[in-house]
């Protein structure tokens, strides 16, 4: 990394990482709730896992989005940055819908479509930066098993 990009970077990763702060500040009550009252199905990670895991996610899409940020101006370009603030918005819903709504239906909709923009995002990554492509494989990872969760939550409950 240039010196002169850690401005950039630091923007990217923060505005990433503020995402997931200010949801998670907003669904607290409705995760002690869900915590209570919900079923849960196989394979739940405990609850601390939830946390340690979006951060370095976050992370990940801030570092993937500033060097899509940083590479040459392109309509291939212009698509990522579009498609990261689009998944960042839809993304920053679904724990409202799910934990805060318990619209567990909606919120599974919603996490598909989360899932089908990350997707698109890393396809049209790779025309820009490789890596800023890699980046984002273990975050539909994780929406993976977050679709299964969703699934498994709204079947039980």
């Amino acid at each position: 990394m240039k010196k002169e990009h850690w401005k950039v970077y630091a923007f990217w990763i923060a505005l990433s990482e503020a995402v997931g702060l200010i949801a998670g500040f907003l669904i607290r009550r409705g995760v002690e709730i869900y915590g209570l009252t919900a079923v849960k199905p196989p394979l739940s990670p405990p609850d601390w896992v939830f946390p340690v895991v979006w951060t370095i996610l976050y992370a990940l899409m801030g570092i993937s989005a500033a060097r899509v940020w940083l590479a040459e101006d392109s309509p291939a370009k212009r698509r990522s940055v579009s498609l990261f603030i689009t998944q960042l918005v839809v993304n920053f819903f679904w724990p409202l819908f799910f934990f805060n709504l318990q619209a567990y239906g909606f919120a599974l909709v919603w996490l598909i479509l989360l899932w089908v923009l990350v997707f698109l995002l890393i396809l049209n990554n790779r025309r820009v930066d490789m890596v800023a492509s890699w980046l984002l494989i273990p975050y539909l990872i994780w929406l993976t098993f977050a679709v299964y969760l969703n699934i498994g939550v709204y079947l039980l409950n």
